[in-house]
């Protein structure tokens, strides 16, 4: 792996114009529509502040405080390089798939001001009030209503955007155009398969590699990954996000200890481009597992009130869920045969498989490609003990979610291996 030889912006094997921090007011003004929400002969702050794995991402903002977000793909995953191509029509997926869960799931996600096909750029509400909720949870920080609000996300997402509340040939339509097979594959390889069979890409501390090894024996494990990344690639119940964890979602608020902040609290989910036509549990399964880890974090720094209440974000997220899925459930559009009955099998299963999701996505942020701060950040002589833990609970989860799949025994098993 390498990184980026030269500037994006001035590569020429990309083919397109890619912004820079100088070229992105230009672009701002001259295109009517984006001009109109913000002053580019006023601007206050430009800045390039993308650091995730994929994109660009632009903060522009006026000295009247108005902003707008521009966010462009690249030909190849930010995080590596031009060693690892990628194809830049991730763009119009996100774009395309914030907008319809925009629909069903209104300020749970930014704004989609415009998309740009020439460039693969998406125009976006600007969230600069808002914190990336990992980095809160990091500090030590505990906004309430959080979980509960990507909760009624997902169930919003998997009611609304599946043949339940959504026109059947809508929604088949709906899943072909957001078809996303290259950024599924990533999915299906980083979290499913290498850090079972390392394709060069995993890594660990020298006192974590034991682990790894015990994990990638564990025949138990590889078996319900298998089954994992089965029921991923096949079951596609709804346009889901499928990407969804403490980084993912930006939170503005209710202030530390849930002490009031301005008046205003917001979460929004962000950054949806590896969403496609998927199983719903997948994206529940995702923010169980990254609270899981902060979890860890707290009890890595002996921070046992942290724990427990990140621990406790896993029965509100579901309760969350559950409630606002049972409150649309009357709407369905087909109560001829979709009896009541079918709510609860749906709800049992999809708990069910969120412990599945939630072991794999634990295992894989501490063995494979792309960690978490929330370890990574760690002392090293703490950071051991807080990757074995959550790799203990991640293998004790794919035994134990048959006899009982609840949230609150998944909080008791994890609870009893993160101790301070």
């Amino acid at each position: 792996m390498s990184a980026p030889a030269t500037d994006p912006a001035t590569d020429p094997t990309i083919g397109y114009e890619v912004l820079s921090a100088e070229s992105a007011p230009t672009y701002v003004a001259s295109r009517p529509d984006l001009a109109e929400l913000l002053d580019t002969d006023r601007l206050a702050r430009v800045e390039e502040v993308g650091d995730g794995n994929l994109n660009l991402v632009f903060i522009l903002t006026d000295v009247d405080g108005r902003g707008v977000v521009l966010k462009q793909a690249l030909t190849y995953m930010r995080l590596v390089g031009p060693d690892w191509p990628m194809r830049p029509d991730r763009a119009r997926l996100e774009a395309e798939i914030t907008r319809v869960h925009s629909n069903v799931a209104p300020g749970l996600v930014p704004a989609i001001y415009s998309y740009d096909p020439d460039r693969y750029l998406i125009a976006m509400e600007d969230l600069s009030d808002h914190r990336v909720w990992r980095g809160l949870l990091n500090e030590g920080q505990r906004h309430d209503g959080v979980a509960e609000a990507m909760g009624r996300y997902v169930a919003s997402v998997a009611f609304g955007t599946s043949p339940l509340g959504m026109d059947p040939e809508e929604q088949k339509a709906l899943a072909a155009s957001t078809s996303n097979g290259e950024l599924c594959r990533i999915t299906e390889d980083l979290v499913f398969t290498e850090p079972y069979v390392d394709a060069g890409r995993n890594q660990v501390l020298l006192e974590n590699e034991v682990d790894a090894a015990e994990l990638a024996a564990d025949t138990e494990m590889v078996e319900a990954m298998g089954l994992a990344k089965w029921k991923f690639m096949t079951e596609g119940e709804a346009i889901i996000h499928g990407d969804l964890h403490t980084g993912s979602v930006m939170v503005r608020g209710t202030g530390p200890d849930g002490a009031p902040g301005d008046g205003s609290s917001s979460a929004r989910a962000i950054d949806s481009e590896f969403g496609f036509c998927g199983p719903v549990a997948f994206d529940i399964g995702a923010l169980w597992a990254n609270y899981l880890i902060a979890a860890n974090r707290g009890a890595a720094l002996g921070d046992g009130v942290q724990r427990d209440w990140c621990l406790d974000l896993v029965p509100r997220t579901w309760s969350a869920f559950e409630a606002e899925f049972r409150r649309r459930w009357p709407e369905r559009l087909d109560p001829r045969v979709w009896h009541d009955d079918l709510a609860e099998q749906l709800l049992r299963h999809w708990q069910q498989d969120a412990w599945l999701f939630a072991a794999a996505k634990m295992a894989r942020r501490i063995v494979g490609l792309a960690k978490t701060a929330d370890i990574e950040t760690l002392d090293p002589e703490i950071r051991v003990g807080a990757a074995r833990s959550v790799l203990r609970t991640a293998r004790t989860a794919v035994r134990e979610r048959v006899s009982d799949p609840s949230p609150h025994n998944l909080v008791a098993l994890a609870g009893s291996i993160a101790t301070p």
